[in-house]
């Protein structure tokens, strides 16, 4: 059948070659439609439990999505004039920036404080009174603010030598991609014009609104460096080792239309991209150059044996088409289990690889072909001097293939024996490369002032004005001192200390009174009397319900990995279950969804890496037409993956979100490898009647410069991938093409002397 098809293919080259061009360029067309996805929300699934309690807890409150400048004086002093003056400035325009509901900066904090019976809440710094402030007054501003619980390690450093402003943003829910971006370069104006302002202050820009502008900037920059280093190794790796030009040309036209045809069908199919997700170009490229490159060796290497361009394509195609067919749906099989991962982008990465690899063989058996038949191909008549190495390599291995047998377990057993030592954890700052401006400005931020790891709790008591119970108060302080008390915690915003300072503004400033009140109806009226006195924007819709019978509790957090993140949040529960069991409430934010977000997903997608390999298995056994060759592929095809996890282990023992998918991805990829050293084995063995060393032999000869012309491609498309800026996508490509380098071990080493043991 296959040699039915070439012929036909010989006849309608031309037609061939016009009818895919219009045909990609309809498809192609869709690209105009992708958009870029800038939520960090896009990771978790819509039934996620961490995302459905955190939209819950913003339903109650104020939304917590936000841009934060900190500032930091050259001079290490933040009260005096010229810094506070720019704070006052930064403050007042940052109401201006788009989707801002609320400012919270050191100038404009509701300082209350008693004249009498009365109680005043003014601007911790009157922006009118500034310029006139002596050393006297600068110094009682920073008495209070050093001193303020709701202010220290948030809005102020400790020590005074940095401040923060907090622009709280409240994004629409239905968002065009448009709104992120245009946020952010509002923000950087701001930033630009302070410093000029103040040439002695230095500015930095981070919050969760500056993270989600930054997953598009960063997968931008990949594509404008990553993918033309790509398509340069590629063609030079090609150059060198096929010796044609044609044939690289021919190839990087496949590159082209498969990715053109994915990225159009993305568009058409309405799919954002992601930063995962948008390394799928990188990787298609990569995946479509295998099918071209075995196509390509057994057409260059007839034409070498002296056999003409027509009988060199159809021979070409007779032998590849079942093997190359069986490694594209293996690919694709792989791919589609990111369908089971609980982080969207991966499903897209998934599915948009898949429809690259299913257009790279399409195009690999018939525009290709085409155009090799149309292109003018010169080769010499000769024996290359890549197939005499070959040649001797097989020799090699089957001279000692009981050594190679034996010492190939030995190393494939060693290395697996340290995946153990991998821990799954991960730290969701730290996706982002040290080169990355918001991964620089969080570091300093969490060093300096606060830290953008948070944990909020909506504590009640479902009682309407429940908040104003003495008990309840209480309840939430010992919660409160209890955080204080952790390692890690660097502020706790609680709704005590705000009733703490009302209790002593209401008895004429006594500090003696810095408690909570003890009566309920004392608590309401101070309430109620300093939300009255709260101008528009400051008030506490962030802290307390509408019906006041639950309150937030906000703790701020060093960096902290994803273990250590859900031991505290366990050791939360604990305390809360022990002492507090009628306020029971579990934490929510972005930290947390982060850190459950890596276990979740191994646990999905060991799930799809186990239905890809009996669906693999299946396929290899009916295509093999052998139980036995099927089942011997299994070590191979499961041995590199295992040794990659082992390696890492060995010299890292991090396992993030990103290579929770490696073992799937890979799955599909590495066997390619294997369906086309077995079937080539299988043809020797049926169609020659040769026994398995010679069988062997055969293998080696006929496809393998393909097989390292194809690892090699893959090896340097992954590592290239491994040079992101995301770490998700760099960590993937590194393991990746550990793995596929072990693949090439395995089936050149492991394979051959597992054949010629099993297969007598």
């Amino acid at each position: 059948m296959a040699k039915n098809y070439a012929e036909w293919l010989v006849r309608w080259r031309y037609f061939i070659l016009i009818s895919t061009i219009v045909l990609v360029a309809a498809i192609g067309s869709g690209a105009r439609f992708i958009t870029f996805d800038t939520d960090y929300r896009v990771f978790f699934s819509e039934d996620n439990p961490q995302l459905k309690a955190f939209e819950q807890l913003q339903n109650t409150y104020t939304k917590t999505d936000n841009v934060m400048f900190v500032l930091a004086p050259k001079d290490g002093n933040v009260f005096n004039r010229e810094t506070l003056a720019s704070v006052a400035r930064l403050t007042e325009a940052s109401w201006q920036m788009p989707y801002s509901i609320r400012v919270d900066s050191l100038t404009n904090y509701q300082h209350t404080r008693a004249d009498g019976d009365d109680l005043h809440v003014d601007d911790l710094v009157p922006e009118e009174l500034l310029e006139n402030m002596d050393a006297a007054a600068l110094q009682r501003i920073r008495d209070i603010a050093v001193n303020e619980p709701l202010l220290v390690d948030h809005l102020i450093s400790a020590k005074g030598h940095v401040t923060g402003v907090n622009v709280t943003i409240q994004l629409p829910d239905d968002t065009t991609g448009k709104e992120v971006p245009s946020v952010a370069a509002f923000a950087r104006d701001l930033v630009e014009k302070a410093k000029a302002g103040n040439p002695d202050l230095d500015v930095y820009l981070t919050g969760m609104v500056m993270m989600n502008n930054s997953f598009p900037e960063v997968s931008i920059h990949d594509q404008q460096t990553l993918v033309p280093i790509m398509f340069g190794i590629i063609i030079l790796t090609l150059v060198l080792l096929l010796r044609s030009f044609v044939a690289t040309v021919g190839t990087f036209l496949i590159i082209i239309l498969s990715i053109l045809t994915a990225m159009g069908l993305t568009g058409w199919l309405g799919i954002a991209l992601t930063p995962p997700s948008a390394s799928a170009p990188t990787i298609i490229m990569t995946l479509a150059v295998a099918d071209c490159v075995h196509l390509l060796v057994s057409f260059l290497h007839a034409m070498r044996r002296g056999h003409d361009k027509r009988a060199s394509m159809v021979e070409s195609i007779r032998i590849n088409m079942q093997p190359v067919f069986l490694t594209t749906a293996t690919t694709i099989i792989g791919f589609l289990s990111m369908n089971f991962s609980d982080a969207p982008p991966f499903r897209d990465l998934g599915n948009i690889v898949a429809i690259g690899v299913a257009a790279a063989f399409i195009f690999s058996v018939s525009f290709l072909p085409a155009l090799m038949l149309v292109l003018p191909v010169r080769v010499k008549t000769e024996t290359t001097q890549g197939t005499q190495l070959v040649d001797r390599f097989a020799e090699m291995v089957i001279a000692r293939r009981n050594f190679l047998f034996w010492g190939m377990g030995i190393f494939v057993v060693a290395l697996v024996s340290f995946v153990p030592r991998n821990e799954l954890n991960d730290e969701f700052i730290k996706y982002f490369d040290e080169s990355v401006d918001f991964r620089r400005a969080t570091e300093f931020t969490t060093s300096n002032l606060t830290g953008l790891y948070t944990v909020d709790y909506s504590l009640g008591n479902g009682e309407a004005g429940g908040i104003n119970e003495p008990e309840f108060l209480r309840d939430v302080e010992r919660f409160a001192d209890w955080f204080k008390a952790q390692n890690s915690v660097l502020h706790v915003s609680t709704l005590t200390n705000v009733m703490r300072r009302l209790n002593m503004n209401m008895h004429g400033d006594d500090p003696d009174w810095y408690r909570l009140p003890d009566d309920r109806e004392l608590a309401a009226q101070y309430l109620l009397l300093y939300e009255m006195s709260l101008p528009y924007g400051l008030d506490l819709n962030n802290q307390i319900d509408i019906s006041k019978s639950a309150t937030k509790l906000t703790v701020f957090l060093d960096s902290l990995s994803s273990n250590e993140l859900l031991a505290m949040e366990n050791r939360a529960q604990a305390w809360l279950t022990e002492n507090t069991p009628h306020m029971q409430s579990y934490g929510a934010s972005p930290s947390l969804m982060f850190a459950y977000i890596g276990q979740r997903n191994i646990r999905s997608m060991l799930l799809g890496t186990s239905v890809a390999l009996v669906l693999i298995s299946l396929v290899l056994i009916f295509a093999l037409r052998s139980v036995k060759i099927g089942l011997i592929s299994l070590i191979p095809n499961l041995a590199p993956a295992a040794m990659g996890f082992g390696l890492w282990g060995l010299l890292y023992g991090q396992v993030g979100l990103g290579l929770s998918i490696v073992a799937g991805l890979t799955l599909g990829i590495v066997v390619d490898d294997t369906v086309h050293f077995l079937s080539k084995y299988l043809r020797a063995r049926r169609e020659q009647g040769m026994n398995s060393q010679d069988a062997v032999r055969y293998a080696f000869h006929t496809v393998g410069i393909a097989l390292l012309v194809t690892t090699i491609v893959l090896v340097a498309g992954f590592l290239v991938l491994a040079q992101s800026t995301f770490k998700l996508n760099s960590d993937m490509g590194l393991l990746t093409s550990i793995t596929i380098a072990f693949a090439l071990l395995a089936d050149f080493i492991f394979l051959p002397p597992l054949l010629m043991k099993l297969d007598k």
